[in-house]
């Protein structure tokens, strides 16, 4: 199972984006796609903090955070892609029989038009998606990937949870599943983000394969292949 933001899809550019739309709206200066790319997989409450240095409980807070939200919605799919990899990752789980979802703290709103764009438009289909309002709770609380899990009739031992946020982290443990840290994704301090745990580490999607139990090493050429 998969984080969404910064684990399958690279929507920094557009959270970005939609961050300095904000900023430009209320009169100040852009800020650089580097400033602002770490923030993109903690959500809306981070990138508002960040373009305008408000946080909740503050006066004008709610109202910019879902102005942030709506300037996102129109732009969620201009410049987001999937990352390098991902789709002969796929292609290679899916040619090894294994059943594969997504979770995400992303609301449904934004998660299933992006997911319909650029995973089932391909043909790709996971098994399970679970959204940040599926559940009562999101991640960091293990329900999520435990609910996930209920869905696909397999064990939470038996699973993987791949993410590149320290709530994915948390969420793998609390649900008794092996965590796998996405080091490509948005991650301000790698060095800090290796204190959280993680049973393994990846560089780019295309190491999961590898990482897999009796996949032959030429499914990842056949993978490569198949998803050109």
């Amino acid at each position: 199972m998969f984080d969404f933001d910064g684990t399958l899809v690279d929507s920094a550019p557009d959270l970005a984006g939609a961050a300095n739309d904000l900023r430009i709206e209320h009169g100040l200066e852009p800020l650089p796609y580097e400033t602002l790319r770490p923030y993109a997989t903690y959500g809306a409450r981070s990138l508002v903090k960040t373009a305008l240095n408000l946080a909740p409980g503050d006066d004008d807070y709610e109202a910019n955070r879902k102005r942030f939200l709506a300037i996102y919605g129109e732009r969620k799919l201009h410049n987001s892609r999937l990352f390098g990899g991902v789709l002969e990752t796929l292609v290679a789980i899916e040619r090894r029989g294994l059943p594969w979802g997504i979770v995400t703290n992303k609301n449904s709103r934004l998660a299933e038009p992006m997911i319909e764009a650029l995973l089932l438009d391909r043909a790709f289909h996971p098994a399970v998606v679970i959204c940040g309002d599926t559940t009562r709770a999101p991640k960091p609380d293990p329900l999520p990937l435990l609910t996930a899990a209920e869905a696909l009739s397999v064990a939470p031992s038996d699973c993987w949870y791949i993410g590149d946020g320290e709530s994915d982290v948390k969420a793998s443990h609390a649900a008794q599943m092996r965590s796998v840290l996405a080091a490509y994704g948005y991650i301000p301090d790698l060095a800090h983000a290796r204190t959280w745990g993680a049973h393994h580490e990846i560089d780019e999607p295309i190491e999961l394969v590898r990482m897999l139990p009796r996949l032959p090493m030429d499914s990842v050429h056949a993978a490569t292949e198949l998803a050109k």
